[in-house]
């Protein structure tokens, strides 16, 4: 077997050097020069002892770093607007794709591999600047920084103001925020993309943009439209929401044989209309424990914007059945919340948010579904079953409801607003790779999705962008772009979906921004 993967590895560098020879012939390399002047730091090729290791350094999949893995002819790591300006122009004189990577949390890989020859990576990681302003209550941010790093210098200007973003501390801001973006605050501030105010965006023509100059119909699409099909996003500018002095946070875990099942049932029913400043997060998972063998855990995880005294004043009048008790919950500062929510021990630093690899990198799948109605317990009953039988495949269900259900769908691409209860995460983790362990483990994955189709929701069954799923359709810019991309893009964008077509097609005419899922133009 050791043999097996050295003559892949060699085969591996033999390709990239044997084809980086023809690949410093292309005009793309003298354009970018004749743009940028000395490319140092900037562009590499395969035959570059660096390319490898920049391509894998934002990997947070690793299905999608093996040696059959599609590797883009070039890597371009620009660090200006003008840098970003030549790439796309010298781009599209070459007929080259362009995959924007900003943080590389896509679950598909789909910025930095493609279905298409030729492409390169234009990786986002130097644009990392942030800067607050308290008195405006406004923060700007590059697209390449981590919200973990937007948390901190948040927290260093002020320890009463927030932004309501998602809760692993290395997602790359223009990923995050262009695909809708969410955390623990978002029943109380909406999503991310509900705060955004400004943006400065790279069009297809190399114009650079902001929200003035690019208009009000293109603001609006990369606010949850997902910024890769429409240009590339350089910063946003947000604004900053309160945050008291002192937030509550608690984990309660039951098993089936501890009344799990009817707890999960109450969370439905409570968990999307309980007050504004509570969320609950639940995850269930299988796992074996003594003396009960295989079983059903679930975990009640929250963080409520206030302090214990108000919390247990919430849960005895809205959810007793939790059974929530004085010891069971924590009270801290915000930050320090956001450490709880990123699995950090107690008395970790918030430094800690500047460690840009702070992930352990595995193999991942994950789908996503939206819930309409409440399961019935003999629902659940047959869904844990299956869960059981089928060994690892795990869920996340976050709660909406709250301000949620106040926005409507039109107002950002994001579309699932009133009338979901709550956005489901399946998850499905694993240490070791090849081609049947990968098949095993895919396979239970799309098992419990299919078995969930009675109980989610329907016309279309809703996705969420930000968990990129190829499963359920992949464009390949064919003449049926359109069709091709209604399969995912309604599925994603519900009727918002029409609207970023004709958006796409009037500042993207060609298509030159595109991927597996991008949003197609009209024929």
């Amino acid at each position: 077997m050791k043999s097996y993967h050295l003559v892949l590895i060699l085969l591996s560098f033999f390709f990239l050097h044997s084809t980086s020879s023809n690949l410093q012939q292309t005009p793309f390399i003298p354009c970018l020069q004749a743009k940028i002047g000395p490319l140092d730091s900037i562009l590499y090729v395969p035959s570059d002892p660096s390319y490898i290791p920049i391509l894998q350094e934002y990997i947070k999949n690793s299905r999608f770093n093996t040696t059959t893995t599609p590797k883009p002819n070039f890597i371009v790591t620009p660090h200006t607007g003008a840098h970003v300006q030549a790439i796309i122009i010298c781009a599209k004189a070459n007929n080259l794709q362009i995959k924007i990577r900003s943080g590389g949390h896509d679950y598909d890989g789909v910025s930095y591999t493609s279905i298409e020859p030729n492409f390169i990576v234009l990786d986002m990681f130097n644009f990392r600047n942030i800067s607050v302003d308290v008195g405006s209550r406004i923060a700007y941010v590059q697209a390449g920084a981590q919200v973990g790093e937007l948390y901190y210098h948040i927290w260093k200007a002020s320890k009463v103001l927030g932004f309501p973003g998602g809760v692993c501390p290395t997602m790359g801001v223009g990923g995050h925020i262009s695909g809708g973006g969410y955390g623990a605050m978002l029943r109380k501030f909406g999503l991310s993309v509900d705060n955004v105010v400004d943006a400065e965006l790279v069009d297809v023509n190399g114009r650079l943009l902001n929200r003035k100059s690019m208009g009000e119909d293109l603001f609006w699409a990369i606010r949850g439209g997902g910024g890769g099909s429409f240009g590339v996003i350089l910063s946003y500018t947000v604004k900053l929401v309160d945050v008291p002095e002192i937030v509550t946070v608690f984990r309660i875990e039951k098993l089936l044989e501890e009344n799990a099942t009817y707890l999960v049932n109450r969370w439905q029913y409570v968990a999307p209309i309980i007050d504004n400043h509570l969320f609950i997060r639940l995850l269930v998972q299988p796992i074996t424990r003594k003396p009960y063998g295989k079983t059903i855990r679930a975990s009640f995880i929250a963080l409520f914007l206030g302090n214990a005294q108000e919390l247990l004043g919430v849960t005895n009048n809205e959810f007793p059945e939790l059974g929530l008790k004085k010891t069971d919950i924590r009270e801290m500062s915000w930050i320090e919340s956001v450490l709880y929510w990123a699995n950090f021990d107690n008395n970790t630093s918030p430094e800690i948010l500047l460690n840009r690899h702070l992930d352990t990198v595995g193999f991942v799948k994950r789908k996503s579904d939206y819930f309409q109605t409440p399961i019935p317990k003999t629902g659940l009953d047959s869904i844990f079953k299956k869960m059981i039988e089928l060994g690892k495949v795990g869920f996340a269900w976050n709660p909406y409801g709250g301000v949620m259900t106040q926005i409507p769908a039109s107002t950002t691409p994001f579309p699932h607003r009133a009338g979901f209860l709550w956005k489901m995460q399946y998850s499905i983790n694993w240490k070791d790779g090849g081609v049947e362990t990968e098949k095993n483990y895919l396979n239970q994955i799309r098992s419990l999705y299919d078995f969930m189709t009675p109980y989610a929701s329907n016309s279309p069954r809703g996705t969420f962008l930000n968990y990129r799923d190829l499963d359920i359709g992949v464009n390949h810019n064919g003449a049926n772009s359109y069709e091709e991309g209604k399969v995912y893009g309604e599925k994603y964008f519900l009727g918002n979906f029409d609207r970023l077509v004709e958006i796409k097609t009037v500042v993207d005419p060609q298509n030159f921004f595109r991927n597996e899922q991008s949003i197609p133009i009209l024929k």
